[in-house]
């Protein structure tokens, strides 16, 4: 009887837990368990991947051109980085996905992509041709390769902190 009564008394403790989390926090619980849904593309040894979601400012709104040196193409500004947490390893290690776009406006394929990492490490294998660090502070994107008009190249890594991650030069062509 005794172990019974705690049973019941722990489930409910649980479920009361449950729904005040839920209360608390409602945008998290609403996209608990959701997916992404994204159109994926092979091109070469990398997938580069499209997902469904909205790259344009609103309607309305005038899309910012960055300051261009008059001549120039593209910019560093049209390769962006996004990057947010994903689901930890087996082990407890937090993971993080993330995704590297080009969004030049005027049509242009950037190459020669290199990002500030400082001393990026995983404890999850990356394809070194998606991502790779060179020396301390410059990794190499698509292994240097053209990320084409609005292509997206993506990985995950695994670490126990977050790397800033920022383009340092890229290559118009």
């Amino acid at each position: 009887m005794n172990g019974r009564f705690v049973l019941v008394l722990s489930s409910v403790s649980i479920g009361v837990l449950f729904f005040f989390l839920v209360l608390l926090f409602p945008d998290q619980c609403a996209s608990f368990g959701s997916k992404q849904m994204e159109l994926r593309i092979k091109q070469g040894n990398n997938t580069l991947s499209t997902p469904n979601r909205k790259l344009l400012h609103d309607v309305g709104t005038m899309v910012k051109e960055p300051n261009r040196i008059r001549g120039e193409k593209c910019s560093k500004a049209d390769i962006v980085v996004n990057q947010g947490a994903t689901s930890p390893l087996p082990s407890g290690i937090p993971t993080y996905t993330v995704e590297i776009v080009n969004v030049c406006v005027t049509g242009c394929d950037i190459s020669g992509i290199h990002l500030n990492c400082g001393w990026f490490s995983s404890a999850r294998l990356i394809n070194p041709k998606t991502f790779r660090r060179l020396h301390y502070n410059d990794c190499l994107v698509n292994d240097g390769k053209a990320l084409i008009n609005g292509g997206t190249i993506s990985f995950q890594y695994a670490n126990t902190f977050l790397y800033p991650l920022s383009v340092s030069r890229v290559v118009c062509s």
